[in-house]
């Protein structure tokens, strides 16, 4: 993905991660880091363009952003209409959220045989970002609200060969806690 379709305060945003990127450090210290970089680019009201707003009216929209060229990482923005939520699922990295308009819900799991065990309820609010690192970060995210959400995410993958960040889907009963 080429820089030519990022606005210049998102130009700016991607060198910003790719200097906290090149820092290094375990996965919990590059996420951590990440996740503060990001966070300061989340009231920029000129990030996204009125394209990289738009929603799905069928299932929540991605727009891929940028990929780095050596596949180290991808930012993502993805839109979220009222009642749109991701299946329960894990990451194939870390992986960096932070909330730009709106919030967001996240139920993060706990795999206990063959069921998953809810741990929490995390609601995001506009310019807040918070990070997971696998293993343990089987979650699903939604938009509980009764507006638009919109979160950019930073994923430690390149995106475009994989075509998405999750790992496995799980479709497994929920038990009580």
């Amino acid at each position: 993905m080429t820089h030519s379709l990022l606005s210049p305060t998102a130009t700016l945003l991607v060198g910003s991660l790719r200097a906290a990127i090149a820092r290094g450090g375990d996965d919990e210290t590059v996420a951590a880091r990440v996740s503060a970089t990001l966070a300061g680019h989340l009231t920029d009201p000129f990030l996204l363009s009125a394209a990289q707003r738009e929603p799905d009216p069928a299932a929540y929209r991605q727009h891929v952003l940028h990929v780095e060229p050596d596949g180290s990482f991808s930012v993502v923005a993805l839109v979220w209409l009222p009642g749109q939520e991701t299946c329960i699922h894990d990451h194939v990295s870390w992986c960096v959220v932070g909330t730009y308009v709106g919030e967001e819900e996240e139920t993060t799991y706990r795999l206990q045989g063959d069921r998953l065990v809810p741990l929490r309820v995390n609601k995001t609010p506009e310019g807040v970002a918070s990070y997971l690192v696998p293993p343990g970060d089987i979650h699903k995210v939604c938009n509980n609200s009764s507006s638009v959400a919109i979160s950019i995410h930073v994923y430690g993958a390149d995106v475009s060969v994989l075509g998405t960040s999750i790992r496995r889907r799980y479709d497994l009963p929920i038990s009580e806690r």
